[in-house]
């Protein structure tokens, strides 16, 4: 699998994370009701599925992975969906999250 394909996979999953718990967070904090936390959980289920798409075998490094994937995804969700408009320093840690990802993920190893 290339290395395109696995960074399409984390962008779907974060999708699907990032999108599930923003749909429980806006059926319970913002009181839109059972149909959203609902499709919040499915969604939340759809990247779990996903995940397990990547091509390295090991859950752990999958997962630490995606956990810059997911910080950077958030900033960005929150832009374009709650009109979040981050700092630098939040701009800045998210960089570093996304060097993480390009080392545990994409670093040569024998």
């Amino acid at each position: 699998m290339s290395v395109a394909k696995s960074i399409l996979l984390f962008a779907v999953a974060a999708l699907f994370e990032i999108g599930g718990a923003w749909l429980v967070w806006q059926g319970v904090r913002e009181h839109r009701g059972w149909v959203w936390i609902g499709l919040g959980v499915l969604t939340l289920g759809a990247y779990g599925f996903v995940a397990t798409l990547q091509p390295d075998a090991n859950f752990g490094r999958i997962l630490a992975a995606y956990g810059g994937v997911f910080v950077a995804g958030s900033l960005l969700w929150g832009m374009v969906a709650d009109g979040f408009r981050p700092d630098r320093w939040d701009v800045g840690g998210a960089l570093i999250c996304l060097l993480g990802v390009g080392v545990i993920m994409y670093a040569p190893r024998p």
